[in-house]
Formats: structure tokens, C-alpha cells, sequence
């Protein structure tokens, strides 16, 4: 059986990020698909120091989870310009765990200007760690929401359209 995982890495606690994460976990529960979900705020990651940080329990909970996944959503803010931080210090903390998935981004940003931001995440993944990158990603603005629903509905049919591209490539790639 195949592996899907959920991340959130947004450190708001009235993220649109994690919202939108948390409709891609339930449609895959929906499709009756295993798949786990892990918001990187709630696990007191450490910075990655290139050390010490690889033995941190929450570490190494992180980095088991993201192998033993085949197909990962990561959902992020985007903050000037770039995926946030927490993001990129998850990839840091987990590194190899990364090789061979199937990946896809739902981003949550602003403004309409940094569309493109999460291309260089997504390249370092492709690069370094081989994944494959579902060249589809949803990017919303706070205009998509109306406190904590997503009342966009083109947004959410991209969300959709994200998940059930990850099951179908996953699959593919797996079989």
C-alpha cells in the first residue's frame, strides 16, 4: 500500500497554508488512502545546525515519517518571496529521506507577486534528492478565504486537482 504524507509548515496559527493542507489530508482520508499528517509547528524542530540536530528526537520522527512516504504535499507560506523558512530547515533536518518521492506544493502567500516562489524549493528537491515534482502546485492569497474557509472555488478544485495528480503519478511511479 502506498504512503501519503501531509506537511504543514507554517509556524501561524491562522494559516491559510495549513488550511489548505489540512483539505488535501481529508480528501486522501476520503479516498480511503493512508496517509499522515504532520504540522512542523507542533514538533519543536531544531535549527539545523549540520550536527547535533540530526539526533534530535523530533528530527528523527520527521525524518522517518518523510521516508517512509511516497508521495509528500507540502504546504507552506510564502514569505518575501520564498517559501518560509521552517520549509527549507524541514528539507535540512531530513535531507536523503527526500530521494525518489513524488512531491506536490500548496502555497499560501499575500500577494500575486511571488507566484513562482516555491521553484526553487522545488528544484533543490528535484536536484538533490531526485524527487519528482508534480508540475501542477496551487497558490491562493488571503482573498481565497473567508476567515477559516477556503471560499475560493477555483483554489480549491486546484487542491484537488494537486492530490489526485500526486495519487495518480505515485502510483505510476511505484507500480
Amino acid at each position: 500500500m502506498l504512503n501519503y504524507l501531509v506537511l504543514s509548515t507554517s509556524g501561524n496559527p491562522d494559516s491559510n497554508s495549513r488550511r489548505m493542507a489540512q483539505i488535501a489530508f481529508d480528501w486522501l482520508k476520503k479516498a480511503k488512502l493512508n496517509c499522515e499528517w504532520l504540522d512542523i509547528s507542533k514538533l519543536d524542530l531544531p535549527l539545523c545546525d549540520a550536527d547535533a540536530c540530526y539526533n534530535h528526537p523530533a528530527a528523527q520522527n520527521l525524518t522517518a515519517a518523510v521516508e517512509n512516504a511516497d508521495g509528500i504535499i507540502v504546504a507552506t507560506p510564502v514569505y518575501n518571496y520564498d517559501v518560509a523558512a521552517a520549509a527549507k530547515n524541514m528539507v535540512e533536518l531530513t535531507g536523503s529521506a527526500w530521494e525518489d518521492k513524488v512531491v506536490g506544493f500548496l502555497c499560501a502567500a499575500g500577494g500575486m507577486g511571488s507566484y513562482m516562489s516555491v521553484m526553487s524549493f522545488a528544484n533543490s528537491l528535484m536536484l538533490d534528492f531526485r524527487c519528482l515534482i508534480i508540475p501542477r502546485f496551487v497558490y491562493a492569497t488571503g482573498n481565497s478565504f473567508d476567515g477559516d474557509k477556503l471560499t475560493d472555488t477555483k483554489v480549491a478544485k486546484r487542491i484537488e486537482q494537486v492530490i489526485a495528480e500526486l495519487v495518480r503519478v505515485t502510483i505510476g511511479v511505484r507500480s
